[in-house]
């Protein structure tokens, strides 16, 4: 007796336009990725949707929302265009070389071209086992997806270069990690996911034509300038170092420690990745460190500059051989390269402090008082934010608010003398300087209590209130606050947070 032919499935309600995928990496030799659909969840529920996002990528929000929509971002749907892959590359992880990472947990579903002409990944994190997973679900905890939405929202709102979450979807099931959680699917947006492992896994691998083929498409993607360059390896080498230069000067401006700088986790767009057991400073310390996996330090606040230069040599030891057959040529063109980080960096902090103080233009001794200023902040145990936040109304007359974040406010009294005649000597009267001030120096940032007191209002109560009152407030993080907000406030004692933790 013939088989009696499946059902065809009923076809999911759509409202709207279905996004057009493009997916130019899967295009590349099959040996970059490995092809598989995501992994279907039991009961996906839209919990958030970027909707201005989603605008700016040209994507239609009421077809996100729509069951077809909704069951794409939760990997239950693929529409037409997608072409799903999960990506391979190496990495250090904490100085240690391992060899084979990959996606362990997300799966790159296509690309789109936006109105403005940029063209973006959309990835699902959480989204199921791949053959990177190293025996891992490659499932996502609610927890962690909705602490990467709020810190790259406010990465944005701060004008910093991050990945960004177009939308949480809850799976209607549970990971398990030390206990059960209410398990999620992040969609993330990205310039692309090629990283410095990226390269390193093909060079490891003595993989010529890949590493090739991966240099081609990161240039065009990325650098199409260097395409034309006279050594467009070098040339792609130098772009990137200009950039992660920007993006860790910029990090320490905000007082952000991003807590696992592997060279996994270090992109050659330029933009932020991961935020894992990342976090912000309270009082400010140089040694502040919250990830409970850096035991050493390695990445603690100040330590990400010398960190970022790390990994951009591991970057350029990949690209040795295709900057100069000779190898003491390639090596020397490559140090040059790698010798630009520490200007860039410094001109991008330097010109990022100077505004943090009302400062228009650099003369002599400006680094001088600035850090006097760090000094005073760290044995005064005064909070990094504020300080900076409350010297606007310093610059306008107004300082008891920021004595009052030392311990000694004569401490502040001493430094406050040398930077008010620094700042006659600028011109700008005051309160356009005070208007300047406020214009950088952001009142609100995910504060650690806070995120955490959303996240577990979310998790342990299915209350999405906190996460979304917080996700509100740090997306205008430069609003002027009434005094005493509790959103620009530091936490009590008893709320601190002492160490954040990876998701995985």
């Amino acid at each position: 007796m013939p088989d009696t032919p499946l059902p065809e499935p009923a076809p999911l309600a759509e409202a709207g336009t279905r996004p057009a995928f493009d997916n130019a990496y899967a295009r590349l030799p099959e040996r970059l990725f490995a092809r598989l659909a995501p992994t279907p969840v039991k009961a996906p529920r839209l919990l958030r949707l970027n909707e201005a996002l989603a605008e700016r990528l040209g994507l239609d929000p009421a077809w996100l929302r729509s069951e077809a929509g909704i069951a794409m971002l939760a990997g239950n749907h693929l529409p037409p265009g997608a072409e799903p892959i999960a990506q391979a590359y190496a990495g250090h992880q904490f100085g240690h070389f391992v060899p084979s990472l990959g996606d362990g947990r997300a799966i790159l579903l296509g690309e789109v071209v936006t109105p403005a002409g940029d063209r973006r990944d959309i990835q699902l994190k959480g989204s199921g086992p791949t053959p990177f997973s190293r025996r891992g679900d490659g499932r996502a905890a609610l927890g962690p997806v909705l602490r990467e939405y709020l810190v790259g929202e406010a990465m944005a709102a701060f004008g910093i270069p991050t990945t960004r979450a177009l939308a949480a979807v809850a799976t209607g099931e549970y990971v398990f990690r030390e206990d059960a959680l209410p398990g999620a699917v992040l969609t993330r947006i990205a310039a692309s996911h090629i990283r410095v492992g990226t390269f390193q896994y093909f060079a490891a691998r003595r993989d010529a034509d890949a590493l090739r083929a991966l240099l081609d498409h990161a240039i065009a993607r990325h650098d199409p300038a260097a395409a034309e360059a006279a050594n467009p390896a070098l040339a792609f080498l130098a772009g990137v170092v200009a950039r992660q230069a920007a993006l860790v000067a910029r990090w320490m401006l905000v007082g952000f420690i991003h807590g696992v700088m592997n060279t996994d986790n270090c992109t050659i767009s330029g933009e932020t990745i991961d935020y894992g057991p990342c976090a912000f400073m309270d009082e400010y310390d140089a040694g502040t460190v919250f990830s409970s996996i850096d035991h050493q330090g390695r990445y603690a606040y100040g330590n990400q500059p010398g960190i970022a230069h790390w990994n951009l040599a591991r970057l350029a030891e990949c690209l040795l051989p295709l900057i100069s057959a000779r190898e003491e040529e390639a090596l020397e063109q490559a140090r040059a390269a790698l010798g630009g980080f520490a200007p860039a960096f410094g001109a991008a902090w330097r010109e990022g402090l100077l505004a943090k103080i009302g400062l228009a233009r650099e003369e002599d001794g400006d680094e001088a008082l600035i850090l006097d200023l760090f000094e005073r902040m760290a044995a005064n145990r005064a909070d990094f934010t504020l300080t900076f936040r409350r010297l606007a109304d310093a610059a306008e007359g107004r300082a008891e608010g920021v004595r009052a974040l030392f311990a000694e406010p004569a401490a502040f009294d001493a430094w406050a003398e040398g930077w008010q005649a620094r700042a006659a000597r600028d011109g700008r009267d005051p309160a356009e300087r005070a208007a300047a001030m406020r214009a950088v120096n952001p009142a609100v940032i995910p504060r650690n209590h806070l995120v955490e007191e959303a996240l577990a209002a979310a998790v342990e109560r299915e209350d999405l209130a906190p996460f979304e009152a917080l996700l509100a407030e740090v997306s205008r993080p430069f609003a002027e606050r009434p005094a005493g907000d509790r959103f620009t406030l530091p936490p009590r004692e008893e709320e601190r947070v002492r160490a954040t933790f990876c998701g995985t």
